[in-house]
């Protein structure tokens, strides 16, 4: 069965779930990067800021996993740097995936 685009229903699925890993890397990525960054600028005064804690509740998922993977000796404020690489890597992997999956089925099907 084909669909308009010229792909079967498995390669647009495939696409579609690599696509959706790297967008979600990004955006945990930009949001401890974002609050990294306010922290720098905010100082002492960062757990009050607003858009602090809403880049903190954004990214909290994320570094709370890389609690689960890292041993118990890292301290707790090495966490979002720990949960950054790991999203890095992800990101990267998503990456090298998509451009492989898009030569395999025809760039102009990734578009």
């Amino acid at each position: 069965m084909q669909i308009q685009n010229g792909a079967n229903p498995s390669e647009s699925h495939m696409l579609f779930f690599i696509s959706s890993i790297k967008l979600i890397a990004e955006i945990a990525l930009l949001a401890l990067f974002g609050q990294w960054v306010l922290g720098l600028l905010a100082g002492q005064k960062k757990d009050q800021n607003l858009f602090y804690q809403v880049l903190q509740q954004v990214g909290k998922p994320f570094v709370l996993v890389a609690r689960l993977v890292t041993p118990k000796f890292v301290l707790e404020r090495h966490l979002p740097l720990v949960a950054f690489l790991i999203l890095t890597f992800v990101w990267v992997g998503a990456t090298v995936a998509k451009i492989n999956h898009c030569l395999k089925i025809g760039v102009s099907l990734c578009q």
